[in-house]
C-alpha cells in the first residue's frame, strides 16, 4: 500500500535533492504573486524551499539572521523586506531579477528625441561634473 502524505511534503522531500526544481518552484511561485499578490501563498512556498534545503536553524546559521527572526519573517503574511528577501534568495543560490513584461507598454512617460538614448546623455553629465576644490 502507498504511503499517504501531503503534497507540501512531497515537495520537500523532491527539492531536498534537486536543488534545480527548488529554483523553479520558487520562479513559478513570485511569477503567480506577481499576478494574484497572495504573499502567504508566496511565502508558504519560500518556507517549502527553507525546510527542503536544511531548515530554519541551518538558514540561520548561512544567512547570520537569527533563527527567530526568520521564523517570524517566513511565517508571517506580511511581505518581508527586500534586503531579508535578497539574503534568503541568495543563499539559495539565486536572485532577484528585473524582466520587461510581454506586450506592455514599457515607457514611464512620453519620450522626446532626446530620450532616445540614455548613455550619450549619462556620458554628457558626468563631463559637466566639477570636482570642489578645498582651499
Amino acid at each position: 500500500m502507498r504511503k499517504l502524505r501531503t503534497w507540501r511534503a512531497y515537495l520537500t522531500e523532491r527539492f531536498a535533492t534537486n536543488p534545480e526544481a527548488a529554483m523553479r518552484y520558487l520562479k513559478f511561485s513570485f511569477e503567480e504573486y506577481q499576478v494574484d499578490g497572495d504573499m502567504p501563498l508566496l511565502l508558504r512556498a519560500l518556507r517549502t524551499v527553507v525546510e527542503s534545503q536544511g531548515g530554519i536553524s541551518v538558514l540561520a546559521k548561512k544567512t547570520g539572521i537569527t533563527p527567530e527572526s526568520l521564523s517570524d519573517i517566513l511565517s508571517s503574511d506580511e511581505a518581508p523586506r527586500i534586503d531579508m528577501l535578497i539574503t534568503i534568495l541568495n543563499t539559495f543560490g539565486c536572485w532577484l531579477s528585473i524582466e520587461p513584461v510581454a506586450g506592455a507598454n514599457h515607457r514611464f512617460g512620453t519620450k522626446s528625441e532626446e530620450d532616445t538614448d540614455v548613455k550619450p546623455a549619462v556620458e554628457t553629465g558626468i563631463g559637466q561634473v566639477v570636482e570642489p576644490h578645498l582651499s
